[in-house]
């Protein structure tokens, strides 16, 4: 099952609209979207599934913009329910996950993504690991120069990230071994 992580450097560095931009580019794969988060949403379970599509959460908005499923997994006191979320996606052939707890979850990434938001605000302790294991870089202005010091990862400039830019598409579908459809 090819896995995608979208982590962010800060609060509201705007990984769910990236999210939201990954699943309406590749279009054809169905994406099963897993926002991860340690604020408790008020859900009767850890590991809770959105039925209909919106614009009011993260998961409503990854169903919006086509994702077949969207899971919200509550990380109560940082640990991620990994035995209920491995059950939860256990038949889902694409996953898209929103968080910065990469080591912790039920499934190995295929692709990092790292996005640097425009707030001047500090980084989140947990993105620290997220840079060193990046496999591409997405900014919404300029990259910072730690991230175009570092080599070997793409850096994506998207001004809006609910549209992806096509190099950033083109990376994508070869990474994931996908049809190019911009030819």
């Amino acid at each position: 099952m090819p896995t995608i992580v979208v982590s962010g450097s800060a609060r509201n560095a705007g990984k769910t609209s990236l999210i939201c931009g990954v699943i309406a580019e590749l279009f054809e794969c169905s994406w099963t979207a897993i926002k991860i988060s340690a604020h408790d949403h008020l859900k009767s379970t850890p590991v809770w599934e959105e039925t209909q599509p919106g614009q009011g959460t993260d998961t409503a908005r990854y169903l919006a913009a086509g994702a077949r499923r969207a899971l919200l997994a509550t990380a109560h006191g940082g640990n991620i329910p990994t035995t209920l979320l491995k059950a939860a996606i256990a038949n889902d052939p694409w996953l898209i996950f929103e968080t910065n707890r990469i080591q912790s979850l039920p499934v190995a990434p295929d692709i990092v993504l790292a996005l640097i938001g425009l707030e001047e605000t500090e980084p989140k302790s947990s993105f620290a690991a997220v840079v060193q294991r990046a496999d591409a870089f997405v900014c919404r202005g300029p990259a910072p120069a730690r991230i175009r010091e570092r080599e070997g990862a793409p850096v994506f400039v998207l001004p809006q990230l609910t549209r992806i830019s096509p190099e950033m598409a083109r990376w994508l579908r070869a990474r994931l071994g996908l049809r190019d459809l911009s030819r």
